[in-house]
Order: structure tokens, then sequence, then C-alpha cells
């Protein structure tokens, strides 16, 4: 039987999602204040209110549009701390297996496409992934079905026949309410963060736990 498709999220996926948060919480609003001469404390108060204008948008997303709204180039922002992106445990370990055991693997993110050049390029994993899209090729953040939509336009795959690993919850939703049925959550997006105790969703605690997921779905399938 044609093993199911496996689509991961990027960042706080197979990424630790701990380098995003010094670069858009630590070191952004510090060189928003220098840049704009201003306490430390007014540029965190003046950043959180454009993140929390733009949160689940596009814009949220697009390293273009802060540079632009905020005054600091923020993707070589990025550039100057790749030293921090790291990945996640176990990341390698399970793409592996997924290869070997010929799982279909793709790249969906809401990260923006410069964003993911740069990601990929750090971390070298796009030999793993037959399709890898960024959500802003697409037009719609993955949060809603639009996105799904014209994923499938693009790329056709099967929802029912599929398995999608985020660490949003409202991304997840949106997965949902499009038919994708075998979807997955993320105990510890970032290793310097707190544990999720509870999720609408399964919790991978680690990601290699989806092997257990994978084979025992196979057994079933086998026995059916």
């Amino acid at each position: 039987m044609e093993k199911p498709l496996i689509i991961f999220d990027m960042d706080g996926t197979l990424l630790d999602l701990a380098y995003d948060d010094f670069i858009w919480n630590h070191q952004l609003p510090i060189r928003y204040a220098e840049q704009h001469q201003c306490s430390l404390e007014q540029s965190r108060q003046a950043l959180f209110q454009f993140y929390q204008t733009h949160n689940h948008t596009l814009n949220w997303y697009s390293t273009r549009f802060w540079t632009a709204k905020v005054g600091v180039d923020t993707l070589a922002l990025q550039h100057e701390f790749k030293h921090k992106v790291s990945l996640r445990e176990g990341c390698i370990q399970l793409l592996d297996y997924l290869k070997t055991n010929g799982y279909p693997c793709w790249l969906a993110t809401n990260a923006d496409c410069e964003g993911l050049k740069f990601k990929l390029e750090h971390t070298e994993l796009a030999s793993y992934f037959d399709v890898i899209i960024s959500s802003e090729t697409l037009g719609h953040a993955k949060e809603f079905t639009e996105f799904w939509q014209h994923l499938h336009k693009h790329h056709p795959f099967n929802p029912s026949h599929c398995y999608f690993i985020d660490d949003t919850e409202k991304v997840l939703k949106g997965a949902e309410s499009f038919g994708i049925q075998n979807l997955f959550t993320i105990a510890q997006p970032s290793s310097l963060g707190q544990s999720k105790v509870s999720s609408s969703y399964p919790i991978l605690n680690q990601l290699t736990d989806l092997i257990h997921y994978l084979e025992q779905a196979e057994v079933t399938t086998k026995y059916a």
C-alpha cells in the first residue's frame, strides 16, 4: 500500500523556536531602541503592539514587512545570529527514518521565502522534502483553509492519507477544516520554553514519537 504523505511545519517543529524568540523578542527590541533612540521598555511596548496587530497574518511572517515597519533590517539580523539556528532533537533521526522507509515528505511553512531560503541553506534539510512551500507563495497563512486549498491545487494530495505536524494549534485547526485527519502538535517548540500540558491534538514529546504512530497505522492497515 502507498505510504501516507507526511507534511511538516518548520519553526517550532523541525527547528528550535528558541532562535526565533531570541531574534524577535530579545534582539529586535534592542535594535529598535537604538534605531529610534528610545528606551528598551518603550521599544518592547511598540513592538508588542505591532505584533498584536499583525499576528496570524502574512505580514507577521514577512521579513520585508517588518524591515519596513520597524526600520531595522530583520533579514540581516537573522543572518547575524545564524549560528543560533538549530534543529530540534530527533529531527534528522525522524527524517532519515521516513526517507529510508519510503514516506513522501513535504515542508509547509509560514516563513516567508527569504526566511525559508536562509534556514534551509543553514540546516541543509531541503534534500529530505519532495515539496517545499511558503505561505507567502500561496498568498494565505496556514491558519486558513485557503492555504490548504491552494496547496492542494498546486500539489494534489489526499487529506485522509496524510499526516501534518505543527506546533501551532490555530494552524492545525486550519488543516483540520480542510480535511486532514492525522494531526499532531509539538510538546516543546522552544528548548527554552514551557512544555504543553494539554492540546486538542496528540502531542509529540519527541519528534521520533511519530514513528510509533506510523508503525501502528501500518499494522492496523495490514490487518484491516
